[in-house]
């Protein structure tokens, strides 16, 4: 279980996002390497909203706070 994962969905579904798609990279090998090749990062979760890499769990609250992950979302 992944703290961080956990906020990253609960503050998404309190911004709307009622389909969340999850790969469990601890589960799949083949994914973590696919996943660490698009990204540079060993670390989860690895946010995508489209085709935009959010990063990690500090980069969405900081577009949060930000305002603009309203506007990313709603794009």
């Amino acid at each position: 279980m992944c703290p961080y994962c956990v906020l990253a969905e609960r503050l998404l579904r309190a911004r709307g996002v009622a389909e969340i798609e999850k790969i469990r990279v601890d589960l799949q090998p083949e994914a973590r390497r696919v996943m660490m090749e698009a990204t540079g990062c060993r670390t989860v979760p690895q946010i995508y909203i489209g085709t935009y890499l959010v990063g990690t769990y500090d980069n969405l609250v900081a577009l949060d706070h930000s305002g603009k992950l309203s506007q990313l979302l709603n794009s």
